[in-house]
């Protein structure tokens, strides 16, 4: 499940973020905002995307980096929301 998840969050980033520069895609462990792929209002489009593509519910209280700050920290975050709920990627 982790490749899925990881695979569609890439290709997310990629296209909406980088514009589908994909050699300019992020390791696992970098910082999106720090990178500055992703702003304020692009945790929003993320958010959105996490929800609808991954059926999950993202909280206020778990937008911080530890759960969305990199690609590594997304995979983690879906796939702990996912068993949490039993909903597959």
């Amino acid at each position: 499940m982790r490749g899925a998840v990881r695979e569609n969050l890439v290709e997310f980033i990629v296209n909406n973020y980088l514009f589908g520069e994909d050699t300019r895609t992020p390791g696992d462990d970098d910082s999106l905002i720090e990178a500055g792929i992703v702003d304020s209002t692009g945790i929003l489009e993320l958010i959105e995307f996490l929800e609808t593509r991954f059926g999950i519910e993202v909280l206020d209280s778990e937008t911080i980096p530890q759960n969305l700050g990199s690609i590594g920290n997304l995979v983690s975050f879906v796939e702990e929301k996912q068993g949490a709920s039993g909903k597959p990627a």
